[in-house]
């Protein structure tokens, strides 16, 4: 079954099973598997860390035939009796063939919010948007981002896992202002862990003049983590929507995503 999910990631310790921890995926595989009564183990599109949010996180789980109802929508409206209130399944399907969550995704959209108001966030969003009571440059902070959109090693924004690559397709990194909350939009085919807090976090410091745009591109010249990066408090963030190709083209997009990832010799500054 593919899951469309929500959830306020304030109280959660992020999204993978932590022993001892309130976990997004602990909590619905808890739930979900007492209502079908057997053990489920969900795959998801992005796994979100401590305190970051999602409106259109999607995830897939393999049910036993005889465990399957006829109509799994019908599983949306008995899940919300079940499910704490920070967490909702809004959409229950039968996965088409091959679909698999993380793997036949194309891109994940990131939206990353902050107000410069003195007074900080409206008391209503104070979970959702950072306090970030400083004067910003826009263009600025648009010249900035653009430098990063594109085919690259981003290894100066990634905490390093062994055996991972951090080269990503950045194809969306932009920014819109309305009044005193600043949004930055952020789009890859994949991130890799703390890459879009750190992306942001860049970009602010040279939206307040503590960097320069020289310095961004120096950051792409990094083949190891950058200190000199402050990453943005997580929840100012919100995976916004994964993209899947059409039914046909499922098990290929499959291959290449499970491809590594290497850049094109002579590309981006290398």
């Amino acid at each position: 079954m593919r899951l469309d999910i929500a959830y306020d990631g304030t109280e959660f310790s992020g999204w993978a099973r932590q022993n001892g921890l309130r976990t997004v995926c602990g909590e619905i595989e808890e739930k979900l598997g007492a209502v079908l009564r057997t053990p489920l183990q969900l795959t998801v599109a992005g796994r979100t860390d401590a305190g970051v949010h999602a409106a259109g996180q999607v995830a897939h789980v393999d049910v036993p035939a005889e465990s399957l109802p006829d109509d799994p929508s019908r599983l949306v409206r008995r899940l919300a009796r079940f499910l704490p209130k920070d967490v909702r399944i809004t959409r229950i399907s039968r996965a088409p063939q091959h679909f698999d969550a993380r793997f036949s995704a194309m891109r994940r959209h990131y939206e990353y919010r902050l107000t410069t108001a003195e007074y900080g966030a409206d008391p209503l969003r104070a979970r959702d948007i950072v306090s970030y009571p400083k004067v910003l440059d826009l263009d600025v902070m648009r010249s900035a981002s653009a430098r990063l959109v594109g085919l690259h090693d981003f290894a100066a924004f990634c905490k390093r896992r062994e055996g991972a690559t951090t080269v990503r397709d950045l194809q969306r990194f932009d920014w819109e202002r309305d009044g005193e909350i600043f949004t930055a939009f952020v789009s890859a085919d994949a991130f890799c862990w703390s890459m879009v807090r750190s992306l942001v976090g860049a970009v602010l410091a040279v939206g307040e003049g503590r960097r320069d745009l020289g310095w961004v591109d120096e950051l792409l010249r990094e083949r190891s983590r950058a200190s000199s990066i402050l990453v943005a408090p997580a929840h100012g963030l919100s995976l916004v929507r994964v993209d899947y190709p059409d039914d046909a083209d499922l098990a290929a997009r499959k291959d290449i995503t499970r491809d590594i990832r290497t850049l094109p010799e002579g590309c981006c500054g290398d």
